[in-house]
Parts: structure tokens; C-alpha cells; sequence
């Protein structure tokens, strides 16, 4: 079995370096680059990447437009490197499309944890060979049809474009209809990790998904909020 390829992005030598020894350690092939620009040419020249760690302030280019980008190819999943008071900046990158984010100074231990969780999921989804997940194969309700094998979701016959977060989120509602979902336990079914400040990283999540998905985002037909409890899908018309 071939090793799971990932690339640090980060113009900090010392983080790069520090990042490279904690994944290799795991087993893990480590590409890196300095800016975002540079991060693109990896990409372009490496397309076994499976998942981007990437720093979000750096010269060249820095990795909120590097990974919007990024996401223009491809759908690998990317973790930001944020520092502390880096919070509208978190969110930002939420919406373009990161999937996840680790603050600076960061645990090796929690760093490697959300690692996995992604490659996991990521591989879970059929994008790489693994091993199949629970209650997989093809959904239909509504206009919705999923289908896990082809890692295709289409709106109405009209193709959806969705990171991997955005798929397992509306895969997990499409599953259960009318159920109303807490964002900590949306956290842990798709994440697959213990929610901390989850609250934050679904509600952008969501956010980004009813872009996709709703006429009207503002007063959306499916994904709907469920004051002080969470959300739920529907397929009616109606208010959030």
C-alpha cells in the first residue's frame, strides 16, 4: 500500500520542518512549499496529493487565494494553519473551502488527529481506495440523488460542486430527514473527532452548502435552522 502524500505549505522553515517529522513519523510522504503560489506548482506536478496543511499568511500568495484556486481543480481536503487571533480569517477560509483548521502554536497529538480524520474520511468517500463506510452507496429524496461511489451529488438533474465536508454534511442529512441535528453531533458524524468549538466550523459549513444548494440562501428550502437545537433537512418550501 502506497503512502498517503501530503503537502505542508507554510513559509516558516521552522513549522515546515517541525510538520515534516511529525507526519513522516506516522508514515506519511511530505511535499512542501513556501507560498501559495509554489503550493499550486506542487499541485499541478503532484496529483497524488491527498490533503493540504496551509498557512494562511505568507508572501507570494498567500493560502486563502491559493486555496480557492485549488479548489477550482480539485476536491483534497486542506487544514489551515491559523494563528490565535486569526479568527475572521478562519472563517473565511472556511467559506472558500477548507475543511478544517489547526491553531498555531499547534499539538502534534491533535494535529495529527485531524489529519487522519480527513485522510479518512477522504478515502471513506471513494476518492482513494478504502474501505467502505456505513449507509454507502446511492441516496434519492427530494430532488437530491448522491451517489458514493461516483462521489456525485446532483440538485434537480443539475450537478452539484461540493468539498468533501459540504458532501458528508449533506449525505448525513439526506439520511435523516426531518432529524434534527446539533452541530456537535454534525461535528462528530462528519468529522469523525471530538467537537470542540464546533458550533462555529458547521455554521460556516452550512452556510457555504446553502449557497449550493438554496435559490434563496437567506430563506432556505432545505437546510433549515432549528432554534437553540441545531438544524434539519426538509424537502418543503417554507422559512428557516
Amino acid at each position: 500500500m502506497s503512502k498517503n502524500t501530503i503537502l505542508v505549505c507554510d513559509d516558516e522553515p521552522d513549522i515546515v520542518s517541525a510538520l515534516k517529522i511529525y507526519l513522516s513519523s506516522e508514515g506519511y510522504e511530505v511535499l512542501t512549499a513556501e507560498n501559495g503560489q509554489e503550493a499550486l506548482g506542487v499541485m499541478n506536478s503532484n496529483p497524488g496529493v491527498q490533503l493540504i496543511l496551509m498557512d494562511i499568511m505568507m508572501p507570494v500568495m498567500d493560502g486563502i487565494t491559493a486555496m480557492s484556486k485549488i479548489r477550482e481543480i480539485c476536491n483534497v481536503p486542506i487544514i489551515l494553519l491559523t494563528a490565535k487571533g486569526e479568527d475572521t480569517d478562519k472563517v473565511l477560509g472556511l467559506t472558500v473551502g477548507a475543511d478544517d483548521y489547526v491553531t498555531k502554536p499547534f499539538n502534534p497529538v491533535e494535529l495529527i488527529a485531524r489529519v487522519k480524520s480527513q485522510l479518512r474520511r477522504y478515502t471513506q468517500l471513494g476518492s482513494m481506495s478504502g474501505e467502505p463506510k456505513p449507509e454507502t452507496g446511492t441516496v434519492s429524496l427530494g430532488g437530491f440523488v448522491m451517489d458514493d461511489r461516483a462521489h456525485s451529488a446532483t440538485l434537480d438533474g443539475e450537478p452539484l460542486t461540493l468539498t468533501p465536508t459540504e458532501y458528508d454534511i449533506l449525505r448525513l442529512f439526506l439520511h435523516h430527514p426531518g432529524e434534527v441535528l446539533s452541530p456537535k453531533e454534525i461535528y462528530r458524524r462528519v468529522w469523525q473527532d471530538e467537537p470542540f468549538g464546533a458550533d462555529s466550523t458547521v455554521a460556516v459549513h452550512i452556510r457555504h452548502l446553502r449557497e449550493k444548494i438554496e435559490i434563496d440562501p437567506a430563506n432556505p428550502r432545505y437546510l433549515k435552522v432549528v432554534w437553540a437545537q441545531g438544524y434539519k433537512f426538509d424537502c418543503g418550501g417554507g422559512s428557516k
